[in-house]
C-alpha cells in the first residue's frame, strides 16, 4: 500500500505533535495542490505546555488531549503507524504497518527522546519509580500520584539537566507549583531543584516569587554549588552529586534528551543528537529534501517550546511550497513567547523576535524581553491569564 500517488507534489509529515500538524495545515493552506501525508502513530495528542499544572492538581489531564480530526478536515492523509525507517535516496517513508510513503520533501518532527544511557542508574524502569514527566501523559500522573501519596514533611527532589533540552523554564515552573500545592496540602514539606547550570531563563523573576510567595519551600542548587547530579539510585529514591546524596520521598529527575529517534534514523541528526538545519528553509544540513522543526532541530537561539515548533513550522511550510514550486524561499522572521506560572494567579513571560544570520537563528536585536521585574501583582495575574489564553490559541490553531 503507498499514499500519495498523484502527480501533485507530496509531502510526507513525521511527528503529530505542534511542529508537525502546524505545518501540515500550513502546506495546506500554502497551496492545496500538495499531497500532504501526517505520519503519527497515536490517535491522540497530549500537549505539554500547562501539564506542570496537572502535576500540581490544578488542571485535568482530559484537557491536554486533542485528536487529529480536524488536521484531516483540511486534507491531510493521516497514516496512523510509527516511522520504521526513511530512504533519503528514494525519497520513501517505510512505516511499522509497511505501509510506504513516498515523498518529494519530508518534514522531520520527531520532538524528543530521553538519553537513557547520560545519567548512570537511570533507565526506563527507573523512570516508574523516579519519574521524569517531560513528556505528557502517564508519567506526567506518575509524579502527581506520588506527590497526593507523600506524607507531610516529604523531600521533593527535581534534576534539572545541562542545556539543551525541551522547554527551558520548564523545570522552574514545575517546582514553583509542586511549591504551591505543598503550602496548601504539606507545608511540612520542601522542594530542591539540583541544577546542571548556573542560571536558566527568567532566573531572576523566578527567584524574587519564590521569595515573595514560597520563602523556605524551595531551595535551588546550582552547578557552581555542586547541584549536577552524576547518578540516581532508584531503590532510594536517591539523587547523587559529586558532593552530596539526596534520598528523596518524590524524585523528578528530567534527563538529558536528544532528537526523536526517527531523525537518527534518517541520517539528520549529528553527534549531538540533535539536527543541524539552514535556518531560511530548516532542511537538513545532512540530508537533502528532509526538513527537520520543532524540539530536534538546532534552532540556534530560538528555544525548544510550543510557540518556537508553531512558528517554525508555518515558516517551513511556506519555504517547502516554495521549493516544490521551483523557487527560492525568502528569509523570514519567526516569534517566540514563552509564559511560565509560579501559581494560578502569578505568571510572568519571555519574548523573542528570530531571523537568519551567518548561517543560524539568531535573536533581533533590541526584540523581545521578559515581564518586569517590579510589575504590580495585577499585571502576573494578567499574565497568568495570558498563559491560559496562549494555550487555547495555539491548541485551537493546531488541532481545532
Amino acid at each position: 500500500m503507498a499514499f500519495g500517488q498523484a502527480a501533485a507534489p507530496r509531502v510526507a509529515v513525521v511527528g503529530g505533535g505542534f511542529a508537525g500538524v502546524s505545518c501540515a495545515r500550513a502546506l495546506r493552506k500554502v497551496d492545496p495542490r500538495i499531497v500532504v501525508t501526517l505520519v503519527e502513530p497515536s490517535a491522540v495528542f497530549l500537549a505539554c505546555p500547562l501539564t506542570n499544572s496537572v502535576i500540581a492538581g490544578l488542571r485535568d489531564m482530559d484537557r491536554q488531549r486533542f485528536t487529529y480530526e480536524a488536521v484531516q478536515a483540511d486534507g491531510v492523509a493521516f497514516a496512523p503507524s510509527a516511522a520504521a525507517s526513511i530512504d533519503p535516496r528514494g525519497r520513501t517513508v517505510t512505516l511499522a504497518d509497511g505501509t510506504r510513503v513516498p515523498y518529494d520533501r519530508m518534514v522531520l518532527a520527531p520532538g524528543i527522546d530521553i538519553r537513557w544511557d547520560a545519567l548512570p542508574g537511570y533507565d526506563e524502569a527507573a523512570a516508574e519509580r523516579m519519574p521524569h514527566a517531560w513528556r505528557a501523559g502517564e508519567q506526567t500522573l506518575l509524579l502527581r500520584r506520588q506527590l497526593q501519596a507523600m506524607e507531610d514533611g516529604g523531600l521533593v527532589v527535581i534534576s534539572a539537566p545541562a542545556n539543551p533540552y525541551r522547554c527551558p523554564p520548564g523545570p522552574y515552573e514545575r517546582a514553583s507549583l509542586i511549591a504551591h500545592y505543598l503550602k496548601a496540602h504539606k507545608p511540612r514539606s520542601k522542594v530542591i531543584v539540583l541544577d546542571a547550570k548556573d542560571a536558566f531563563p527568567k532566573q531572576r523573576l523566578f527567584l524574587s516569587a519564590w521569595k515573595e510567595l514560597y520563602p523556605g519551600l524551595i531551595e535551588w542548587v546550582p552547578l557552581s554549588s555542586g547541584g549536577q547530579v552524576i547518578s540516581v539510585e532508584p531503590a532510594g529514591r536517591t539523587l547523587v552529586t559529586d558532593f552530596e546524596r539526596y534520598p528523596a520521598a518524590v524524585a523528578n529527575v528530567i534527563p538529558p534528551q536528544k532528537a526523536g529517534r526517527i531523525a537518527e534514523v534518517a541520517g539528520v541528526a549529528d553527534r549531538s543528537g540533535w539536527c543541524p538545519i539552514d535556518p531560511v528553509t530548516f532542511e537538513s544540513k545532512l540530508q537533502p529534501n528532509i526538513h527537520v522543526i520543532g524540539d530536534a532541530a538546532i534552532a540556534g537561539a530560538m528555544p525548544k517550546s510550543a510557540f518556537a515548533a508553531n512558528a517554525q513550522a508555518k515558516s517551513c511550510a511556506a519555504a517547502v511550497a516554495a521549493l516544490l514550486a521551483g523557487r527560492q524561499p525568502g528569509p523570514s522572521k519567526l516569534i517566540n513567547t514563552c509564559y511560565s506560572l509560579v501559581a494560578p494567579d502569578y505568571g510572568f513571560s519571555v519574548a523573542g523576535v528570530y531571523h537568519a544570520e551567518g548561517g543560524q537563528l539568531v535573536e533581533v536585536s533590541g526584540s523581545g524581553g521578559v515581564s518586569p521585574a517590579d510589575a504590580p501583582r495585577s499585571l502576573r495575574v494578567l499574565e497568568a491569564t495570558y498563559a491560559e489564553a496562549w494555550f487555547r490559541t495555539i491548541t485551537a490553531e493546531a488541532f481545532g
